[in-house]
């Protein structure tokens, strides 16, 4: 029997409701629906989110079952960065408080990484800002990282550090990193409002070079910043186009002294868990994993992120913000009934 109700919610129309039921089969089927079925979705009146939830909900079970994989990042090299991203901190373009320093030593990696795993994350992201890791000696340095996380602390290994030739990729690979995290941020069509020092197309070489290596893809964006709807469905659709394994979805906290904290950009708890529904609608199999900004944009209701389809959280402190105490987020997982998924044995 079908789990959704079609007496959800109220002031629904028969036709609508019967729609939504069958995106969610089509869903649940394999398929992500189209981008003009995600569109729709997100023209719907607030009425139709009961019903959008249990949907996404259905199809997260469907495919990830009732497993969450919490992941936590550490920022290894902070600030300075010549990019203008408009919603970072650690970009020299902008007058931050954001601090700044210079890789951090293999020995300390390891040891934030230990404590990850003992508060229950997974993943284990080493990150560094800049347009991306090219000099050799952090080069070494990140890979020595990564083979400690993997073999000394027996989590799985990722890491973040913008654009990347295949020829570091390739050591990286060799080191045992296991995924690269690399957002889009948005879609292709909004991007030059967000970033002008370097093109959208850059970003894609890199995850395509990353896959064609082997190494698993954890790519996404940021909701919140002044896009619109379609502009939400054409970045899912991009990252539908390139396979990648994980979807990070973050919302925008605006930082003071970048140029998305004077403009006013954010979004609402409806807006963002909508989002998060559409994308499990669009990318059924994958893992919709929520980062940054969850509490901010969501408040009381973050809790409700998995109802919604998501199969992964960040845990702990983002790059230069601070997160929940990682033991609430892993006692939240459980009281909703959901487990934690297994540890990565090397």
């Amino acid at each position: 029997m079908d789990i959704i109700s079609m007496n959800s919610g109220f002031n629904q129309t028969p036709a609508s409701q019967s729609r939504i039921v069958e995106l969610t089969e089509k869903a649940c089927a394999g398929e992500g629906i189209t981008g003009e079925d995600a569109r729709w979705l997100f023209s719907l009146p607030e009425q139709y989110s009961p019903l959008i939830r249990e949907g996404s909900d259905r199809i997260r079970q469907t495919f990830r079952g009732m497993a969450i994989d919490p992941c936590t990042v550490m920022n290894a090299k902070s600030g300075g960065c010549s990019e203008d991203c408009h919603f970072c901190s650690q970009s020299s373009h902008h007058q931050t408080i954001s601090p700044e320093y210079p890789l951090t030593p293999p020995e300390t990696i390891r040891k934030t990484a230990t404590l990850a795993k003992e508060n229950g994350a997974r993943r284990f992201c080493v990150a560094t800002s800049g347009r991306g890791l090219s000099d050799p000696s952090e080069v070494r340095g990140i890979a020595k990282s990564i083979e400690t996380v993997r073999n000394d602390v027996g989590i799985w290994s990722c890491a973040t550090l913008g654009i990347l030739s295949r020829e570091v990729l390739s050591s990286l690979h060799d080191a045992g990193l296991n995924r690269l995290h690399h957002n889009l941020e948005t879609s292709r069509d909004y991007f030059p409002n967000i970033v002008t020092t370097h093109r959208y197309d850059e970003r894609i070489d890199t995850i395509r070079k990353a896959k064609e290596e082997g190494i698993s893809v954890c790519s996404g964006g940021i909701f919140g910043m002044g896009e619109s709807d379609a502009d939400r469905v054409q970045l899912l659709e991009t990252l539908r186009e390139l396979d990648v394994d994980s979807v990070p979805i973050n919302f925008l906290v605006p930082i003071p002294g970048t140029p998305l904290h004077d403009q006013g950009a954010g979004i609402g708890a409806a807006e963002a868990l909508r989002s998060i529904a559409v994308s499990r609608f669009m990318l059924p199999t994958k893992e919709i994993r929520i980062c940054g900004g969850r509490v901010n944009a969501l408040g009381s209701r973050h809790p409700e992120i998995f109802h919604h389809g998501a199969s992964g959280v960040m845990i702990g402190n983002y790059l230069t913000r601070m997160g929940r105490p990682p033991d609430e987020d892993i006692r939240m997982i459980s009281e909703l009934g959901f487990t934690i998924t297994e540890p990565h044995v090397p």
